[in-house]
């Protein structure tokens, strides 16, 4: 089986940060269900089918933040859900996470990329409907976090 037919959207190019990005939550997804360090679940993680073609740097950060600022980010989010975190499924929790990582901490990516690749990731990964709730709930937290950015986007 090749590269492009192992991944649940075959049919879309995937750029080395996309490919880092769906490792991330892989590796959240492994944390959250089995909560082993950070560290180990990284070095499980590196040794992935297909990672080589991921942008390694990319995905130490966005995993070790993620990990790192997870109450933080949850606490972020909590108010814009409407169930409790814990209710939340394994791989929407993870798009969550790492989506309010990216809008917090990478001001250089437009918070509509950040929302976007969210998006993408609960479409591959996640259930039915996933991708809507997560970008419900991200386009309510993207004018907390980038009060700025988004007005200004707004005036275009």
């Amino acid at each position: 089986m090749n590269d492009k037919a192992a991944h649940a959207n075959p049919s879309k190019s995937r750029t080395p940060r996309h490919r880092a990005r769906e490792f991330a939550l892989q590796g959240l997804y492994q944390w959250l269900l089995n909560n082993e360090p950070a560290k180990t679940v990284v070095n499980n993680i590196r040794g992935a089918h297909g990672f080589e073609k991921a942008d390694g740097d990319f995905f130490a950060a966005l995993l070790y933040g993620t990990i790192e600022q997870s109450v933080g980010l949850r606490e972020g989010f909590a108010p814009l859900v409407d169930r409790g975190i814990n209710e939340l499924s394994p791989i929407e929790h993870a798009v969550l996470l790492l989506g309010a990582y990216e809008l917090k901490n990478n001001p250089e990516i437009p918070y509509r990329v950040v929302i976007n690749e969210a998006v993408e990731l609960a479409k591959s990964f996640g259930g039915i409907d996933g991708h809507k709730y997560v970008n419900g709930v991200l386009d309510k937290l993207a004018p907390r976090l980038r009060a700025d950015e988004v007005a200004a986007d707004k005036k275009r």
